[in-house]
């Protein structure tokens, strides 16, 4: 599916906002947002680079006509008779020390460049895209999951209304439970308001419209990723180099070097080679003429432009440097952002969650048959709320990571072929 980023949306993806977005859809909409679009012209510029630099100087034709008047004696009278004399010609500018071959190399390693930031912009965009995704999805099942406490809480809250008035519970304790109650709706109404932001925002990143009036109908599908070991299939190395940013950065360098030999190549003068036919108006022939010019260079030898060339390649290097050592923090953080998280989850799907709901459930049975105070009910309950937040926050975290694993995996050439 394709999104074309504009006023009037494709009938696939304008959708009914009923309908649940999955998460492929999600990153399908990501690949065709604005800043994708702009990376895309910025490689097409790019690739129109390559043909304006992959072309000799043009040659210049030259005419001229100079007209004067001739003055004489005939027949001893005293004579005016005015001439026209006329030229064409044509020259044209002999590059030598391979600069144009060099000016094509460095536009080709920039265009490969622009490729390669074209592969990061999807990738970012989807990065940013899976985040929004499964914030939403957090969001929503947290309004399931805190709408329920609260509907429990109403609950218990009118049993211990009956139990008032029949004189069975302390206005104390009445008070404790009327308050939890509201706290449960008020953040029942929190959750709410998070889930129409998290929608706010995945509509932005995906380009769909959205009205005021139905964001509340705006759902994704249940996909949370399997808790499931990563699949390294390369060596940190390996993975470093076949990153598109560091791609990108590798033939900026490259450029730049090609850069540095055309600004030295300079040095090779390039003479103008150019012939011209006269053609005098009071004779009957014509004269041909040949001529080479050499512009003079003296007292200067492009140092200017030979030292910024090698300051920008300094800078290029630097540039890729930079990018390797964040690319290899990435590396160890995408690692143990999976690990970590998938070992908490692990532990609230083992351990916590369980127990929170088993501790749960015995309260409720001990309080209904009074062996067991208002007080430790209501601490059960906060418990087992507290467990159930924590768990889907930890499930976020692990979902986020383990999609960014995978989309960092994947080639640049994966990347650009379904581009």
């Amino acid at each position: 599916m394709v999104l074309a980023v504009s006023p009037v949306l494709s009938p696939a993806f304008a959708q009914s906002s009923s309908v649940p977005l999955s998460l492929p859809e999600v990153l399908e909409a990501a690949r065709n947002n604005l800043d994708v679009r702009w990376a895309q012209q910025e490689a097409v510029a790019s690739r129109a680079d390559i043909l304006a630099a992959n072309r000799a100087p043009l040659p210049v034709l030259s005419a001229k006509a100079a007209a004067g008047e001739q003055i004489g004696l005939a027949n001893n009278a005293l004579t005016s008779q005015r001439r026209i004399d006329k030229s064409l010609g044509l020259d044209w500018t002999w590059e030598r020390g391979g600069k144009r071959a060099l000016r094509t190399q460095a536009t080709q390693s920039l265009a490969a460049a622009a490729q390669a930031d074209l592969a990061e912009t999807l990738v970012q965009q989807q990065l940013a895209a899976k985040d929004v995704f499964f914030d939403l999805l957090a969001a929503q099942e947290r309004v399931t999951h805190v709408q329920a406490m609260a509907q429990s809480a109403k609950q218990l809250a009118l049993t211990a209304q009956k139990r008032l008035q029949a004189g069975d519970l302390s206005a104390q304790d009445f008070s404790r439970v009327e308050i939890e109650a509201q706290r449960a709706q008020a953040d029942a109404q929190s959750a709410q308001l998070d889930q129409q932001r998290a929608a706010l925002a995945l509509a932005q990143i995906t380009g769909r419209q959205i009205r005021p009036e139905s964001v509340t109908q705006w759902r994704v599908q249940p996909q949370w990723p399997a808790n499931t070991p990563p699949m390294i299939s390369a060596g940190p190395e390996a993975w470093l180099e076949a990153r598109a940013d560091v791609q990108a950065a590798t033939q900026r360098l490259l450029a730049s070097q090609a850069l540095v030999d055309n600004a030295q190549a300079q040095k090779r003068i390039d003479p103008v080679v150019g012939v011209s036919v006269d053609t005098a108006a009071n004779a009957s022939n014509r004269l041909v003429e040949l001529r080479v010019q050499f512009p003079l260079q003296v007292g200067y030898a492009y140092e200017g432009e030979i030292g910024r060339a090698i300051a920008q390649h300094a800078q290029a290097q630097e540039v890729l440097d930079k990018v390797r050592l964040a690319a290899q923090g990435e590396w160890l953080g995408l690692q143990q952002d999976f690990t970590n998280a998938a070992s908490r989850l692990q532990g609230y799907d083992t351990m916590i969650l369980p127990r929170a709901r088993k501790v749960a459930e015995q309260a409720e049975l001990a309080y209904s048959k009074g062996a067991i105070p208002l007080v430790d009910l209501l601490d059960a309950r906060r418990t087992l709320r507290a467990s159930l937040l924590e768990a889907l926050t930890v499930q976020t975290e692990y979902a986020k990571a383990a999609t960014a694993w995978q989309l960092r995996s994947r080639p640049v050439s994966a990347l650009a072929s379904t581009n």
